[in-house]
């Protein structure tokens, strides 16, 4: 009996034992099982991996359908590094393919369709042209800058071009090599910048037609310019592989820092007013690059991001009022687009258009411009790179109501500027005057500013009014009495010397270019005044009528929307007197 107990015991103390190792022996195995890393707080941040929440993380493209695009349009070939195309809510302009020197078309917006092959054009430059901007206050006013050093702006009718239209309103000379890029003030008006091959850039108040100020701080060819929201800073990337950023009005490097190591163009937009710059650009291995910067501190980026390996340089367009960021390169048949935020990693990728046509320049509708109806909130205006045609094509957010998306559409910049181009020049800032899509979204200018004409410099010869004294008075005397005078075209023209080979060697080497389109305009007055031509016929007649009647409707239909916005005013106000 007591052998038995004595095993029992042996037995038990033995299975205790065994019980205890293998109780430590699977701790030990899930301790083994478990990372330990995830117990010790992160040295870094770790960012969000999963799917992050954002109403524009569903924005999709929709190209127009082609009785809605501008096809035979004969497209520039010409390598330069711009988009060669410009938009605004009236009218479309291109760039065009011509024999000798340089050319753009300009359509209305409705001129949709097949384009006669001889369709009328801006003809005044005498080399090809690179660049083409509208003036965001005048829907009427383009500026083109040219192979032949020159920059000139054109007035453009509201019903389009009846010919070929060779008589420019101003022309700006001071750039020695051709001109590359211009870029018209945001908020000033009549303040156009302009970036030559000469490495200069030159501000220019157009209203005087003189230069404001020269930046000669690039040592190299600069690729892109761009100007903040207010128009105080001023961004260049230049050959250098540097990225600069200006006070415009004195020429003063704010800060600068190597930009992309590429070799390759590389592009700079402003994101905004929120400090921050988006360059794109090429690594030392030829990747596609964009990065996000300070602009306070160019050293580092804030953030850097490998895009593609193509060949094309990237273009970077930047939405204000929904914060995304549009990236197209040349050559791609895709468009990505991205939604910037105030904090790392700076910039989120949201989805990309893509299209089995490749891409030869885009040109891009203001805010003021799109359909609130589809939820539009972003239109390209794509330059086929294989075909001569143009396409519209519209970035829209799914909504299933039709009504007006107040989340959508904040205030954005309208057709009044903030400021003179006086008031700039001396030294002021101010954000730019917004207006509500709701109620003036539609809104358009359809008179033409009037600018004065150019100050042309001083001949060097002093005898020269001297020499021509005797042409501005008559040649042949006529004795008769006054009221017997007959003051024909023939006798006006001969008496003042008009349409001679004397007057036309004084309009040569005199510098005295009389200016026939050009009214004088003050700096102070700012009245604007509209040319009446009288009309000659029945047709001529109807034509004036016509566009009389347009414009009396588009008054009506300001004058609406503004009872509207006063409305909207009133009720905002008596929230916040409840409040």
């Amino acid at each position: 009996m007591g052998y038995n107990v004595a095993n029992w015991e042996m037995i038990r103390t033995r299975e205790e034992k065994l019980s205890l190792d293998g109780a430590e022996d699977q701790h030990t195995i899930m301790n083994n099982m478990v990372d330990a890393r995830a117990c010790y707080k992160p040295s870094g941040k770790s960012w969000f991996r999963g799917v992050r929440s954002s109403k524009f993380r569903h924005v999709y493209g929709v190209p127009a359908k082609r009785e809605k695009c501008y096809d035979n349009i004969k497209i520039t070939k010409n390598a330069h590094d711009s988009q060669f195309c410009a938009v605004n809510p009236k009218f479309l302009a291109v760039v065009t393919e011509v024999a000798g020197g340089g050319a753009f078309l300009v359509l209305s917006l409705d001129r949709t369709g097949r384009l006669d092959f001889n369709a009328s054009r801006v003809t005044g430059h005498t080399g090809p042209v690179l660049d083409i901007k509208w003036n965001p206050f005048n829907d009427n006013i383009i500026a083109s800058c040219s192979d032949d050093c020159t920059i000139k702006l054109w007035h453009i009718p509201d019903g389009g071009l009846a010919r070929n239209l060779t008589e420019w309103l101003v022309e700006l000379q001071g750039h020695k090599r051709r001109v590359a890029y211009i870029e018209w003030h945001p908020v000033a008006e009549n303040v156009l910048f302009s970036a030559g091959f000469d490495h200069l850039v030159i501000v220019w108040d157009v209203n005087r037609c003189e230069a404001v100020s020269v930046i000669d701080r690039h040592p190299d060819v600069i690729y892109s310019i761009s100007l903040n929201r207010d128009g105080s800073l001023l961004a260049t990337t230049c050959k250098d592989k540097k990225l600069r950023v200006f006070e415009p009005r004195s020429g003063i490097v704010v800060s600068e820092g190597i930009c992309h190591a590429g070799t390759k163009a590389s592009k700079v937009v402003f994101l905004g007013s929120s400090g921050r710059l988006l360059t794109t650009g090429f690594s030392r291995h030829s990747d596609r690059q964009y990065a996000i910067w300070s602009q306070h501190d160019l050293t580092v980026p804030l953030t850097c991001e490998t895009i593609d390996s193509s060949s094309g340089v990237v273009f970077p367009f930047y939405d204000n009022d929904t914060n995304m960021v549009f990236l197209a390169g040349k050559g791609d048949g895709n468009i990505r687009y991205y939604e910037v935020v105030n904090e790392a990693p700076w910039m989120h990728y949201l989805s990309q258009f893509i299209s089995g046509n490749p891409q030869r320049g885009l040109g891009v509708m203001p805010k003021r411009g799109i359909s609130t109806s589809i939820c539009e909130v972003f239109r390209f205006y794509k330059l086929h790179a294989t075909r001569g045609m143009c396409e519209p094509i519209s970035m829209i957010v799914p909504r299933k109501s039709d009504q007006f998306q107040e989340d959508l559409y904040p205030d954005t910049i309208g057709t009044c500027p903030a400021l003179s181009a006086r008031d700039w020049i001396s030294g002021m800032n101010s954000p730019p005057i917004l207006i509500s899509l709701k109620t003036g979204g539609s809104i358009s200018t359809h008179k033409p500013r009037i600018y004065k004409p150019p100050q042309l410099p001083p001949t060097t010869d002093l005898n020269n009014k001297k020499k021509f004294a005797f042409l501005s008075t008559e040649t042949i005397p006529d004795y008769r009495p006054v009221e017997l005078h007959d003051m024909s075209e023939k006798s006006q023209k001969t008496s003042s010397n008009q349409s001679t080979k004397f007057q036309q060697l004084q309009q040569k080497f005199g510098n005295v270019a009389i200016q026939k389109n050009i009214i004088s305009s003050s700096l102070n007055d700012n009245k604007v005044m509209e040319t009446v031509d009288v009309p000659n016929n029945e047709a001529e007649l109807r034509l004036a009528f016509a566009r009389q009647t347009d414009e009396l409707r588009l008054v009506r239909r300001q004058l609406a929307n503004s009872q509207l916005r006063v409305k909207e005013l009133e009720d905002q106000i008596r929230k916040l007197q409840r409040h």
